[in-house]
């Protein structure tokens, strides 16, 4: 069950709604998710809502059978729509494109890319200044000083971005930088990383666990918002399986039930569920002919060149066609 509350409660308001689910054997959490004020309840009996509806503060009280309560869909009417300003939105029909390399590498690349972007009226870059390598020898970006450069280029020109952000340390320090933190398929699960980004209250695009489940990444989506961050994006970018002819199995099926189970925005990630350059665009098309709100791709002035990830990214040309592909698909 989730309580929303009106916006001016006294300390008695809330006492005298806390003692009511404590009778009803309620366990609860009270929660500030954007601009509104909630309990969230937890407990084994059925009740009449009506029972909480009367109660002074009280604005509605939704019955939530799912296990991850606020970012369930049977409370909300509406799809939750992401607004990064600048008329820039994430969510309800608005389909966003995200492009940019795998990996941040040198300034020529980066503006070479915004160009790209602009060229194309794309209005969010990604790019990884940390990244999570299976080689301990392998490029592992630029860290800090990469994303100030990243992002300055990127703010020259109108163009929101998203990276990676992989430790606790590290959100501090790059929130002025980014405009949505990614959280990678490694970090999925990472709990007290998730808390963090919880309270920070930025955008957070959350990639589904390498073998993660629909309802492991809900229920880390569930983390974030129930620490008050209500600007999230759900990320299906494949997982793996027994199957070794492409890098991921890119679970088209996720697209539709994330759709159907919660409100939040889902993304799609093509480069990494397939990881062949030559079908990434066919992936893209079906994910958004199956609903996604959103496509994020790797996209490198030379991909042979890429500093990593080379194999799935595409060239401008190619991305050229993809962009246009998806906008005739959706208009």
């Amino acid at each position: 069950m989730i309580i929303q509350l009106k916006s001016s409660l006294t300390e008695n308001d809330y006492s005298v709604i806390e003692n009511n689910l404590t009778i009803h054997k309620f366990g609860f959490v009270r929660v500030n998710a954007g601009k509104k004020n909630y309990y969230v309840c937890v407990g084994k009996n059925e009740v009449d809502l009506r029972t909480f509806g009367h109660l002074k503060g009280v604005e509605d009280v939704f019955r939530v059978t799912d296990q991850y309560k606020l970012v369930s869909s049977q409370w909300r009417i509406e799809p939750t729509v992401i607004d990064l300003g600048n008329d820039v939105k994430i969510g309800n029909g608005h389909l966003s494109i995200m492009a940019g390399p795998c990996a941040i590498e040198n300034e020529n690349q980066v503006e070479e890319i915004v160009m790209h972007l602009v060229k194309n009226n794309i209005k969010i870059m990604r790019g990884g200044v940390f990244k999570p390598r299976s080689s301990p020898y392998a490029f592992r970006g630029m860290g800090m000083e990469g994303l100030k450069m990243f992002s300055r280029i990127c703010k020259a020109n109108h163009i929101k971005l998203v990276t990676e952000v992989m430790e606790l340390n590290q959100v501090e320090e790059m929130l002025p930088y980014v405009d949505i933190f990614q959280v990678g398929a490694r970090n999925s699960q990472n709990f007290n990383l998730l808390d963090v980004l919880g309270e920070c209250r930025k955008p957070v695009l959350l990639k589904r666990g390498i073998s993660g489940t629909i309802d492991e990444l809900l229920h880390s989506a569930e983390y974030m918002y129930s620490r008050g961050n209500d600007q999230l994006m759900l990320c299906e970018r494949g997982i793996r399986s027994f199957e070794n002819a492409y890098r991921n199995t890119f679970d088209i099926n996720a697209i539709a039930l994330l759709k159907e189970k919660s409100h939040l925005p889902v993304i799609a990630d093509p480069s990494h569920g397939v990881g062949i350059r030559k079908h990434v665009p066919t992936v893209a098309l079906a994910a958004a002919v199956a609903g996604a709100d959103g496509v994020i791709y790797e996209v490198h002035p030379t991909p042979e060149l890429a500093k990593s990830d080379a194999q799935q990214t595409l060239d401008f040309t190619e991305s050229t066609r993809l962009i246009e592909k998806l906008r005739s698909v959706v208009n």
